[in-house]
This record gives structure tokens, C-alpha cells and sequence, in this order.
């Protein structure tokens, strides 16, 4: 199930971890996605649906990491940095949610993961499977570009069965 953007500020901790996906870093700075979903999960850590924010993402074309974006951006809207796990390496949605469960250990079981309507159903799938009870919550496309939401949805049309198959043949215990 995916949440758009009403974040109840009175809500308690649903969650032991907000996990934010990353995406692009342009040339002049974060690209309009990476801030519309730091700022996002700035708003859920701040009305309390968990204490803790892992930055996903690594190197793109440009510098500096997706995970370094996010942070710096979590820090801009005053979530503590030690509220903040940066993982830094990946470059797929498996891999910025298996490097994730690995950063926040076994014990971690219930995430929120941040991330946008059309790429949510397939982060899900992922985090599920990597034995993580996950929920999504995703930042309102209200501005975005029609053709560039048009164009992941499409992307995800795609995707989705691709990941399941891949996740499936892959197995549980395989390591990322």
C-alpha cells in the first residue's frame, strides 16, 4: 500500500527505520525527485513515524552520492545527523534496500521506505523479499513533468514483473 504525502504529525513510531531511495544528481544539484522524497521523509521523521533515516544511493554522472544528496537535504530540513545512516554504494532498488538491511542489521524488521508512486509497488516487492515488514510512503507528483511520470510508469510496467523474476530465481539467502 502506498501513502501519498499527508503526513499525520501526530502519528507514533510505525517504523524502526525510514529507508529513502535515491535518485539522480544533476549537474547544478539534487534532481527534483531526490529532493521531493528527502524532504519527504524530513516530514516523516518529524511527526515521529520512526527515528531513524537511511540515505540510499550512489555515484551517479555527477557528484556528490545520492545517499550524500539526501543527507544534506535531511540535514537542510533539521533531522539530526545522527538520526541519519548513509548508505552510499548502490545503484539498483535491490541494492539500496539489500545494502540497507544489511547497515541496519536483522533486528531492524519494519521499514517505511520513501519513494515514488510508480516505483513503489516494485520497492516493496524487494524490501518484502528481503525479509523487511515494509510499507511505502510516497511525496505527492503534484509539479512533476507529465511525460517524465508517464515514462516510469511505463519503465515500472516493466520492471515490476522483471524484479519478481529476478528476486524469485535469486532466492532469499542469496547475497546482494
Amino acid at each position: 500500500m502506498t501513502k501519498v504525502c499527508k503526513v499525520n504529525y501526530n502519528a507514533r513510531p510505525v517504523a524502526d527505520a525510514i529507508i529513502v531511495l535515491g535518485a539522480a544528481v544533476w549537474a547544478g544539484g539534487p534532481s527534483p525527485t531526490l529532493q521531493r522524497r528527502a524532504r519527504h521523509a524530513a516530514a516523516l521523521f518529524h511527526a515521529g513515524h520512526a527515528p531513524l533515516i537511511v540515505a540510499t544511493g550512489g555515484l551517479g554522472l555527477h557528484p556528490p552520492t545520492e545517499a550524500m544528496a539526501i543527507t544534506e537535504i535531511l540535514i537542510s530540513q533539521n533531522v539530526p545527523a545522527k538520526a541519519i545512516i548513509q548508505e552510499g554504494k548502490s545503484t539498483t532498488t535491490l541494492e539500496n534496500l539489500g545494502f540497507s538491511r544489511k547497515l541496519l542489521g536483522p533486528e531492524t524488521r519494519t521499514v517505511i521506505i520513501v519513494t515514488d508512486r510508480t516505483h513503489a509497488p516494485r520497492a516493496r516487492l524487494t524490501a518484502r523479499h528481503l525479509g523487511f515488514n515494509a510499507t511505502t510512503m510516497s511525496p505527492s507528483l503534484r509539479g512533476g513533468h507529465p511525460r517524465t511520470i508517464l515514462r516510469q510508469t511505463i519503465r515500472e510496467l516493466f520492471a515490476y514483473p522483471a524484479y519478481a523474476l529476478r528476486l524469485w530465481i535469486r532466492g532469499r539467502n542469496a547475497d546482494i
